[in-house]
């Protein structure tokens, strides 16, 4: 079992290079995203609760529900957690410990190597996937709905926006340029089910990803991303993205590099953890959302 959901919560980084790598897409959704960390304060700021009695109800059932094995909250816990983890380079978690709160880019070439389109164009679409599951686990519905989910992406706001807002910008147009939807696309379509397997992202989180067999989750990927081309590529129109805004934001924020854009790729692969912290933040409200909602 994994920690407790107010542990999850405490423990989120208040610094570093994930936070700050989020903060540097705020000017794609402005104010959307505050880096909401502490359990207590997190009921507080979702519900607008100041009575301390109150804010403890709220959160013992917070935390009743996310051990309640017969919801999906610890397996969307364990889908973020995952996904962040396999898509980091091998050798990433000795190096991500290493990284404090203020970090040279330029430290890590030599120790980097830059993954493949193809690996990167599967990666981003096994993300998308880890995504739309943890979604239906969290709001109990089953597995391969494709279509709630797409109704609830127009939706999307606070933390699970910026979630998107860093997959499109972090997994789509820095390592595979304004062409990383329909590289994406191409990718998918041309892979076999033996070639899926061998991706370290698709490995780590396979388990949950519907399909009877590797060939039936390469299917439901390729579905999957298809049905959200069109919410990704409006995404990126309507905020007028582009890969070199991305990059000079982000260099604002972070000690990176322009000129070697693959390497940068693999750099935000390692070290910005962006499923795992706001897919905390995301259960953590529907957590405290529903709670509220019980009492």
């Amino acid at each position: 079992m994994s920690k407790p959901i107010y542990e999850l919560v405490d423990d989120l980084p208040t610094g570093g290079v994930t936070v700050m790598a989020l903060k540097s897409l705020d000017f794609v959704i402005p104010g959307q995203w505050q880096n909401l960390t502490g359990f207590n304060k997190t009921v507080q700021t979702v519900t607008g609760e100041t009575d301390p009695a109150m804010i403890q109800q709220i959160g013992e059932r917070a935390v009743a529900l996310f051990n309640d094995k017969s919801q999906g909250y610890q397996r969307a816990h364990w889908l973020y957690q995952t996904v962040d983890s396999a898509s980091g380079a091998l050798g990433a978690a000795a190096m991500a410990n290493k990284i404090g709160q203020d970090i040279s880019f330029l430290g890590f070439l030599d120790r980097l190597t830059p993954k493949p389109e193809k690996a990167q164009s599967i990666d981003l679409t096994v993300k998308l996937v880890t995504e739309l599951v943890a979604f239906c686990q969290i709001n109990g519905i089953p597995g391969d709905s494709i279509g709630d989910f797409l109704g609830a992406l127009g939706d999307y706001s606070g933390e699970s926006l910026m979630r998107m807002a860093a997959l499109v910008c972090f997994d789509g147009l820095v390592p595979l340029g304004p062409e990383f939807i329909q590289k994406g696309t191409a990718t998918i379509q041309g892979l076999t089910p033996k070639e899926l397997e061998q991706n370290q992202t698709f490995k780590g989180v396979s388990d949950l990803i519907p399909g009877n067999n590797s060939e039936g989750k390469l299917n439901f990927i390729g579905e999957s991303f298809d049905s959200v081309k069109g919410w990704m590529s409006g995404f990126v129109s309507s905020n007028s993205l582009t890969q070199d805004k991305v990059v000079d934001n982000l260099t604002k924020f972070v000690d990176v590099t322009k000129d070697k854009l693959d390497y940068l790729g693999a750099f935000l692969d390692i070290a910005v953890k962006y499923y795992s912290h706001t897919g905390t933040q995301t259960l953590a409200r529907r957590l405290i959302e529903r709670a509220v909602a019980e009492l």
